[in-house]
């Protein structure tokens, strides 16, 4: 446990800074394309940019990797503290917008929140719950794990947050997996008209129970 809060104090502050980086990027795009309602200005066909905000949302989930990787003593702390940036980051990503641009004006305020392999669209509450959770079981998990725990993912757990990720990332692919068959351009038309937060929430909830029964850890 030698210097772990002093770990995850300067992790902490990487992804403060991180998500500075990412909030202010965001921002330029905006200006760049003229978006000021994301359902109604958002570009419905790729262009030279496409590959490259790809390249930059995958690239953000390697640099939150890397830093977890180095700040964890252990694999399964490593991987905690992975999943605790990616959280913090996810929050304080909007923190900054909010700062930036006054937006989001509220949480159930609509963001297209990933592009891979699909648009995702969801209200900005649904992200931040998700982000609050790995916040919890990652550190949760990184602390156990360097305190002695073995931290395991049994059968019952990967089933039931196996599940729970499936509905999750259902309710927000929900527009893109419908427009499928129309091509490339019916997916990038494809406009959320609402939420279906109930099974959101259900999916939530599984993952929870299925992360926290693991980040619990047993003893070795």
């Amino acid at each position: 446990m030698s210097g772990w809060r002093e770990r995850l104090l300067v992790l902490s502050l990487f992804t403060v800074a991180m998500a500075y980086v990412e909030s202010a990027v965001v921002v330029y795009l905006r200006q760049v394309y003229r978006i000021t309602d994301l359902l109604r200005d958002t570009p419905v066909r790729p262009d030279p940019l496409t590959p490259i905000e790809l390249g930059r949302e995958a690239s953000t989930l390697v640099m939150l990797f890397t830093v977890g990787w180095l700040a964890g003593r252990t694999h399964a702390a490593r991987w905690g503290l992975f999943l605790y940036a990616w959280g913090l980051w996810d929050i304080l990503y909007y923190v900054w917008l909010r700062v930036f641009i006054g937006w989001p004006a509220s949480l159930g305020d609509w963001d297209l929140l990933f592009l891979i392999p699909v648009p995702w669209w969801g209200p900005v509450w649904a992200p931040m719950l998700a982000a609050a959770l790995m916040m919890v079981v990652g550190a949760r998990m990184a602390r156990r794990s360097e305190e002695g725990w073995s931290i395991r993912l049994d059968g019952l757990s990967l089933g039931l947050g196996g599940v729970g990720a499936l509905i999750a990332l259902y309710t927000v692919m929900a527009p893109a997996l419908h427009a499928l068959p129309g091509g490339l351009e019916a997916i990038g038309r494809a406009r959320p008209t609402e939420f279906l937060w109930w099974l959101y929430l259900l999916g939530w909830g599984l993952v929870a129970f299925a992360g926290w029964r693991v980040a619990q850890g047993r003893p070795s």
